[in-house]
């Protein structure tokens, strides 16, 4: 497979669709279900999802936790707004970082969030124009970051977010993501309780979602792109359920692409999984052969974007396109505060 072209991951999608706000009720959100094998559809609402998984099956969740990692402060004796977004931490207090504007933002140049409370100075500028600085900060830098940082919502989202909350999931717990694992926006603990009532196992995974999320698509050759390594960790009980989970014949169901990745990065080609931490650029797409995730719960995804070509590697670009194009005439909502989709 030498050619797989961006634009074959297009999809035409009126602005109105793209949800601005979340739900009253996490788990009332539309759900489609889409047959990977026959490209079957049917509409269910996501509490339903439980009459989809048996009991004996597993169910894998990223328990990251999202940082208020949207930061504004100025440049030192200057009055111009500097907007600043958290990606990865490097240690030492070294932050990659997204900024606005970037031309003004030089290395050395000095940014000042809250006089004596915390301030940063560029130390170095990546190939792609982000950022590297290094903070300098008055107490703890978590209890910082919540008092002056704002979550970081995508671009497309413009109304406020009355409660940062609902950017997380109810399960979210190891800190450092740059934006949440959406389609675990739907759980709430009582499908949770419900599900581990049903016998179906529940493992946790943590994948700090990072620039790969902000980054577009830029080639036309999909074969082409570069993924931005994140952040992942699996622990050995985590492993060990999947591969007995596999050993018995029930499946294997991922919450969301982070949680697909996770699973992929630490399994073996005969289908067994290990514990791992460390970082991974795996970049699925159509011809991938997926050692391990038998079944994925995601969002609806920016066109050309490498999450629809993950979807499109489990399901098949003909079928997610397909079911795009439903979603759209169905006037479902898209994208992070958006519905879902249960791949099976």
């Amino acid at each position: 497979m030498n050619n797989i072209k961006t634009s074959d991951f297009n999809y035409e999608l009126p602005p109105e669709l793209i949800a601005q706000t979340p739900l009253e009720n996490r788990q009332k959100s539309r759900m489609m279900i889409l047959d990977k094998n026959t490209g079957s559809i049917k509409h269910k609402i996501f509490e339903n999802i439980l009459e989809h998984i048996n009991s004996g099956d597993t169910i894998v969740l990223n328990d990251t936790k999202v940082l208020p990692a949207r930061l504004f402060g100025s440049r030192e004796n200057k009055e111009e707004i500097i907007e600043v977004l958290l990606i990865k931490e490097l240690g030492n207090n070294k932050w990659e970082t997204l900024v606005r504007p970037g031309k003004k933002l030089k290395i050395g140049t000095k940014v000042i969030f809250k006089q004596d409370l915390l301030e940063a100075i560029v130390v170095d500028i990546l190939p792609e124009g982000e950022r590297v600085i290094e903070f300098k900060y008055s107490g703890i830098f978590n209890e910082i970051l919540d008092e002056l940082g704002t979550m970081p919502l995508p671009p497309y989202i413009t109304e406020k977010l009355d409660d940062k909350d609902r950017y997380q999931t109810v399960y979210s717990k190891n800190i450092g993501s740059a934006a949440a694992p959406t389609a675990g926006l739907h759980f709430t603990t009582e499908i949770l309780t419900k599900l581990e009532e049903k016998g179906v196992n529940i493992v946790y995974v943590t994948l700090h979602v990072g620039l790969g999320t902000f980054r577009p698509v830029k080639v036309d050759n999909v074969l082409e792109h570069k993924m931005h390594s994140e952040y992942f960790n699996i622990s050995k009980e985590s492993c060990d359920i999947l591969n007995e989970t596999k050993k018995r014949g029930n499946k294997v169901f991922c919450v969301g692409t982070t949680s697909c990745r996770v699973i992929e990065s630490a399994a073996k080609e005969d289908g067994t999984i290990f514990p791992m931490s460390g970082e991974t650029d795996i970049f699925i797409y159509p011809g991938y052969k997926f050692k391990m995730v038998d079944a994925l719960l995601t969002n609806f995804h920016l066109p050309e974007s490498t999450l629809i070509m993950l979807v499109s590697a489990l399901a098949s670009k003909k079928n997610i396109i397909n079911a795009y194009n439903t979603a759209v005439k169905e006037k479902y909502r898209f994208f992070s505060f958006g519905d879902c989709m249960l791949i099976i």
